[in-house]
């Protein structure tokens, strides 16, 4: 297969800092799309597979999965983009497409195993993918989305992950008016999950460890906030939520939200953290309460949240920030410093 080279961003081993570097493209096939990156949003999962933390990675990386950009070139069967579009790519590039989550438009749960568009099996070059801290990327069609007009490019970028990681749950148990939401944790996931369900019709309770964080909750548009460490407070919503979104990475406890749940109520996990969770039984039978997971979405579900957030106008708080400035970016991140995710401006890369 013919390549051509690009720059970016990336790192040959998990102790070594993300540094310049030049990665293959593949050249056009016909039903690709060419897209000249613009901005990419930095994930903590990126950092997690940069530094290998997750014992999965293969070096060298290049991280990125929060990606927009214009369409420069399209392959001679293309039919849904054109150069000079808007357009964004996500978690996934390529999936089997046969299976019955892929026919369902779930790609995210493909049985032989999907594509992502870093560090996984590239079938076409026979490395691994490289992401989106890059000036340019290559995707099949069916993987690209359309990047509505009048969403902010910078601050639309965190919804190819963030934003579909919050929007797939809270579509998927019915959130609407009448609604009772809570969001566990303000991050880069909680900001976005707020102005979502808040945008979807629900009543929003977000739970802080931080009074600090309590005005800024109010502003992102919560109707309550609650100090998940004062036990009075936590009285205040006991048995009486629909459904619970646990955005938290870190080490904690899942049967204080739990315990949040009216009869039938769900608990849905989306953060990751590292070391399994504890449940008591009883707060899950004492209800028919339910502890369940959601993982991104699939491609027709990340473009109907893009759709959504453009008619609601949602975008991300976003810092931005020069692909030179990365390595401090993931500094500041493990020490949860950025308001509410940082976005590169890839412009840097290219000067």
């Amino acid at each position: 297969m013919h390549t051509h080279t690009v720059r970016a961003y990336g790192t040959e081993a998990a102790d070594t800092p993300l540094h310049l570097m030049d990665i293959p493209r593949r050249e056009l096939l016909p039903r690709d799309i060419q897209l000249d990156i613009l901005y990419c949003g930095i994930c903590h999962s990126d950092l997690h597979i940069a530094r290998n933390e997750w014992r999965s990675t293969t070096y060298p990386v290049v991280p990125g999965h929060e990606i927009v950009g214009v369409v420069t070139a399209v392959g001679a069967e293309v039919t849904r983009f054109q150069p000079g579009d808007r357009a964004a790519v996500g978690c996934i590039v390529d999936s089997c497409r046969t299976c019955e989550y892929c026919q369902e438009g779930l790609e995210q749960f493909c049985v032989p195993g999907n594509t992502i568009v870093f560090d996984s099996p590239d079938r076409h070059l026979g490395t691994q993918t490289y992401g989106g801290y890059a000036e340019s990327i290559v995707v099949d069609e069916g993987y690209v989305l359309h990047m509505p007009d009048g969403l902010d490019l910078a601050a639309a970028a965190p919804l190819l992950c963030a934003g579909i990681t919050t929007y797939s749950p809270l579509r998927h148990w019915g959130v609407g008016s009448g609604t009772q939401v809570g969001i566990a944790g303000l991050g880069g996931l909680g900001h976005l999950a707020i102005k979502i369900a808040k945008a979807m019709g629900a009543f929003v309770v977000v739970y802080t460890t931080s009074a600090a964080k309590v005005a800024d909750i109010q502003r992102l548009g919560a109707d309550d906030v609650v100090l998940s460490t004062d036990r009075a407070q936590m009285k205040r919503y006991s048995k009486s939520l629909h459904l619970v979104l646990d955005t938290i990475s870190g080490d904690h406890q899942p049967d204080m939200y739990l315990r949040q749940l009216r009869v039938d109520g769900t608990l849905v996990l989306v953060g990751a953290p590292m070391e399994p969770l504890s449940v008591s039984s009883f707060n899950l039978i004492s209800g028919r309460r339910r502890f369940a997971g959601s993982n991104i979405g699939g491609i027709a579900e990340t473009q109907e949240m893009l759709d959504f957030c453009a008619a609601h106008q949602i975008t991300a708080d976003i810092e931005l920030i020069s692909i030179q400035q990365l390595n401090e970016a993931y500094e500041r991140l493990l020490r949860s410093d950025v308001r509410y995710r940082f976005v590169i401006d890839m412009a840097s890369l290219r000067a």
